[in-house]
């Protein structure tokens, strides 16, 4: 009887993404939030496309004190072209690690998509807090552990990595390119001031969340597209949820990238544009229509 084969998994080695990601963290000498849990059930949502050549070190770059601490980290891979899955799967096996946990979409469900399937699943296990790490090395898991201590502190009920704060160097040092610097910050300023906030960053995607408040999110209608990170800053922002900012590295290498610029920076204004006008009574767009002054009937 023919035995199948055990997927392979690369040999570990660190590409430029976590060798950059390391020298951020000694230039800064800034040290990591402790790895603690204090008690509470946290996850790691892992969303992932296409992310064969990146996938393993970022699992191996998440430290030893956070596997120790995290209840589990579930891939969730978007259906990706590669073998994305495979090698996940077998990263699983070779390594022996009981807290990772491997799925598979049968069809792509798109960045906001699959998020939302992610915090569906912590929330149906009863999870505590969640932290959103992207498989393709943008984001530095050694930091991790910043994300979501403020979470189980209390002193937060979500936390955004921001690469506009100086600890690390900035974004320019990190590699991001000026234009979408500037796309960024002139973004950031139209969202801070349509919205009366102060971020630094409304465009990172590292961010981590508490359940309790996700739990008053209605997530049902929202996009599945990339402008999802917008929309859920704008409804924890209406309900007066507690939203905390740290430092995080930049890091831009020869990852792909699967955003278009200018249709994203079209779709976030389009958001706050219908969120404004659902508040006010004038529209009501069914990402938003539980902000309606009386809840009519959404427009599509």
């Amino acid at each position: 009887m023919a035995i199948a084969s055990r997927p392979t998994v690369p040999s570990p080695h660190f590409p430029p993404g976590a060798i950059a990601a390391r020298r951020a963290l000694a230039l800064s000498q800034r040290a990591v939030a402790p790895a603690d849990n204090r008690g509470k059930r946290v996850g790691i949502l892992v969303v992932a496309f296409n992310a064969v050549t990146t996938l393993a070190t970022v699992l191996q770059r998440i430290p030893s004190p956070v596997w120790d601490n995290v209840e589990e980290v579930v891939v969730f891979d978007d259906a990706s072209r590669d073998d994305t899955y495979t090698l996940a799967v077998g990263y699983k096996a070779l390594r022996g690690l009981d807290k990772l946990t491997v799925l598979r979409n049968p069809k792509n469900l798109g960045y906001g998509g699959n998020q939302k399937l992610g915090y569906r699943y912590f929330l149906d296990k009863g999870f505590d807090a969640v932290v959103l790490l992207h498989g393709d090395g943008q984001y530095a898991p050694e930091v991790l552990s910043d994300l979501y201590a403020p979470l189980v502190s209390g002193e937060a009920d979500a936390v955004f990595g921001s690469r506009m704060m100086p600890e690390y160097g900035g974004p320019r040092h990190g590699g991001m390119p000026l234009y979408k610097l500037v796309g960024n910050r002139i973004l950031t300023a139209f969202e801070n001031r349509s919205l009366g906030m102060a971020l630094t960053e409304f465009h990172s995607g590292y961010r981590a969340y508490s359940l309790a408040a996700m739990r008053r999110i209605d997530l049902s209608h929202m996009t599945d597209d990339f402008h999802f990170d917008t929309e859920i800053i704008i409804k924890l922002r209406h309900q007066g949820l507690r939203i905390l900012e740290v430092p995080i590295p930049t890091f831009y290498g020869d990852e792909l990238c699967y955003v278009d610029g200018l249709k994203y920076a079209g779709d976030v204004f389009r958001a706050v544009i219908r969120y404004r006008r659902t508040r006010s009574g004038r529209r009501c767009y069914p990402e938003f229509a539980e902000y309606a002054p009386q809840s009519p009937p959404p427009v599509p």
